[in-house]
């Protein structure tokens, strides 16, 4: 529960729109990540898995699903079921080898991913191997999936969290650095393209340190026979460990200064480069997130302002990452940290904590192995991304917002139809706030019974306009909520 001295407290704010115009919004910006490792099971992403369909198109009409993350680095494509996997070559110079499992990716999958992607209408980055890979290993599976999704395909990433690579024991830290990575990378992107001369290809998808990306846009113009690189990626987790005592919703609900310097640097390296670029991976707390954090209305204030914020500074598009218990608890080495931290650890939660999709029948059981079932559900994380998809193919207008001491944020949009919309977030935990507006209808209120709620509900129309008070010229937004106006 949040501390008793958190009582409620009133301000007054003003807020105008500037003149011109901000970034244009990709109708696919809304995306989710999940892990390479969730195609070792074909009945995942397939048109049959219809409760996972249904939740995808609630959260976004149009999106893009990221595949890769750490269990990226350690499948093989086995194109024909008598094949065998292939013999690892990485040993480190202290004699160590990277981790011993193994899975497969089948034609079968690649063809049930190609019809959950048609269902949902959404379309995929796919994470090829870069850990172990090489052109030969690489190219056959580049090959069947460019075929097989054809213009489902956003683009092929080629290694995940590079920048950790001699974390993940995959290379040596000594010789490990941006160059190297660049060199390594051309070798499987020259191959790929060279037979699939049309492909696409976006890069380095660091963990954090966007200087990679300073470094290779330096590096690009000496590139011969350039890949054609249509985006630039990073990804971003707000803090962790979940052990972390900084971990808290205080701290989740103030700016964050790690990514708005990931943004600059992001937008420098893409202008020089002259591609897009995108947070393909991220979240609360990393390594699978936080009880009491991560899956409560605080994550959903924070998904929605986080978006906004990329939307604000120019991105494509953004995956918060997520998936079913299993393949994420390999990708994090085994077992979620987090629920070492919990009183109950038999208690209810999503596996992992933060993932903006749940599957109902993981909610009951322990560990990481719930069983699945055909029932999906959005959780406050994914409520967040669902408020901030209302600005998906719109064009942002700046914005003059002074909150009087309230930490509230607030962004607007005008659509293709010409109507302009306002979303101010009231992260602030103690105060609710007025607002002075022209005249203007609520359309979406994002709520929950308290910030530390194990739920959130977007209220539309008349019923989300109900909980509000407004009066001429003003409404009142109480504390720890969301609402999306359109401006008469």
């Amino acid at each position: 529960m949040l501390p008793s001295f958190l009582s409620a407290q009133v301000a007054t704010a003003k807020l105008s729109l500037g003149t011109g115009t901000g970034p244009k919004i990709s109708p696919e910006f809304i995306g989710l990540s999940y892990e390479n490792m969730q195609l070792e099971d074909p009945t995942f992403f397939s048109a049959k898995n219809k409760g996972l369909v249904e939740q995808f198109r609630l959260l976004s009409p149009r999106g893009v699903l990221r595949l890769g993350g750490n269990t990226s680095e350690f499948n093989w494509w086995q194109a024909r079921p008598t094949d065998k996997p292939p013999v690892r070559n990485i040993v480190l110079q202290d004699g160590s080898k990277p981790a011993d499992y193994l899975y497969a990716i089948s034609p079968e999958t690649i063809r049930e991913l190609d019809s959950f992607l048609r269902a949902t209408g959404w379309t995929c980055i796919y994470g090829l191997n870069l850990g172990y890979g090489t052109p030969e290993t690489d190219l056959p599976e580049a090959k069947f999936v460019y075929e097989t999704l054809g213009p489902r395909l956003e683009y092929f990433q080629i290694g995940n969290e590079v920048d950790n690579f001699p974390q993940y024991r995959l290379r040596e830290k000594s010789e490990w650095n941006a160059d190297a990575y660049l060199a390594e990378w051309l070798k499987i992107a020259h191959a790929v393209q060279k037979a699939l001369p049309k492909a696409k290809f976006g890069m380095p998808d660091v963990a954090s340190d966007t200087t990679w990306l300073t470094r290779i846009a330096e590096l690009w113009d000496a590139v011969p026979d350039k890949p054609n690189v249509t985006t630039l990626s990073h990804h971003h987790y707000w803090g962790g460990p979940p052990s972390s005592p900084n971990a808290t919703i205080e701290r989740l609900m103030q700016p964050s200064a790690a990514a708005a310097k990931q943004a600059t640097l992001t937008k420098a390296a893409a202008e020089k480069m002259h591609t897009a670029y995108r947070m393909t991976e991220g979240n609360t707390v990393y390594r699978g997130g936080k009880y009491g954090l991560s899956d409560v209305f605080a994550s959903a204030l924070w998904g929605a302002d986080y978006l906004f914020h990329l939307m604000a500074n120019g991105y494509s598009g953004v995956n918060l990452h997520g998936g079913s218990g299993h393949a994420q608890a390999v990708s994090v080495g085994g077992t979620f940290v987090g629920e070492a931290d919990m009183k109950d650890p038999n208690a209810p939660h999503p596996k992992p904590f933060y993932t903006p999709i749940a599957n109902e029948g993981t909610l009951a059981g322990s560990g990481v192995n719930g069983k699945l079932n055909s029932k999906y559900l959005l959780e406050p994380v994914g409520y967040g991304m669902k408020f901030a998809a209302s600005f998906a193919g719109t064009t942002m207008i700046p914005v003059e917002f002074n909150a009087g001491g309230v930490n509230a944020v607030a962004y607007a949009a005008k659509e293709t139809s010409g109507k302009t919309i306002v979303a101010i977030l009231n992260k602030d935990l103690a105060q609710e706030i007025t607002v002075e507006l022209p005249a203007f209808t609520v359309r979406h209120l994002l709520t929950a019974p308290a910030i530390d709620a194990r739920e959130a509900h977007l209220l539309s129309g008349r019923e989300a306009a109900g909980k509000l008070i407004s009066r001429n010229g003003s409404i009142v937004i109480p504390k720890a909520t969301g609402v999306l106006l359109e401006l008469k």
